[in-house]
């Protein structure tokens, strides 16, 4: 991130915090799983446009860069807000090399790149079938993933028609690694595996009926007994 664009978060991010507090109750769980140093990738569900945003305020790290679709770097204000704060511009379209190498620079330099495996969001509001970009990312770079999980953020124009505030719950698992996954085979074999891991790891954070096309995976029922959790 540029020295101007460190500036301009520095200046946005408190502001943008007094009119979180106004208009949104936000929760943050697990906050302890996002260490104070180091490298991760920080690969989180996607409901709302609004879910890097919570996730920044979430977090006391100040080196921590969204990967954002570039449909939004022309969208009214947001995309304005969004290159102010800084993030890094990815194109849904094939493979972005030039998004790939920033991320990988960034988190070379001890920083947080978040993204959103599933490419998009989801309009049902349960998990989409994850993308292999966030475990391309931790694999090349050798750094730990740490989930998360947004939960209410789509609920803005229902919450503000009624005049409540949001209710928004950011939910941080812990950090894990993918050394217990095969790398003998084919790359494409060993990055399946990898995305579908990162994804259950997600769907452990959210409830139920928003793990989406991971509810029923044999893996995920192991991993939710290993920490106690309810099916």
């Amino acid at each position: 991130m540029s020295k101007e664009k460190e500036v301009s978060r520095e200046r946005l991010m408190p502001i943008l915090h007094r009119l979180v507090n106004i208009l949104v109750n936000l929760q943050i769980e697990g906050g302890e799983n996002v260490p104070d140093t180091g490298g991760y990738v920080l690969a989180t569900s996607h409901i709302s446009r609004l879910d890097s945003v919570f996730l920044l305020l979430s977090t006391t790290r100040k080196n921590v860069i969204p990967m954002v679709a570039k449909d939004y770097e022309k969208a009214p204000f947001f995309g304005w807000f969004l290159n102010k704060i800084g993030v890094i511009w990815l194109s849904r379209e094939g493979y972005d090399f030039q998004a790939f190498r920033e991320a990988s620079s960034y988190l070379k330099g001890g920083g947080i790149v978040g993204l959103a495996p599933e490419g998009t969001r989801s309009t049902t509001g349960g998990l989409l079938e994850g993308k292999p970009g966030a475990a391309l990312l931790a694999m090349k770079n050798k750094v730990k993933i740490i989930p998360a999980a947004v939960l209410g953020s789509a609920d803005m124009v229902k919450s503000f028609l009624k005049l409540r505030k949001m209710n928004v719950k950011v939910i941080f698992g812990q950090p894990f690694d993918l050394s217990g996954i095969d790398e003998s085979g084919r790359e494409k074999d060993f990055l399946e595996q990898a995305t579908t891991e990162i994804m259950l790891r997600i769907a452990m954070l959210l409830p139920e009926e928003r793990r989406g096309v991971y509810s029923d995976h044999p893996r995920l029922r192991v991993l939710l007994e290993s920490q106690g959790l309810p099916k």
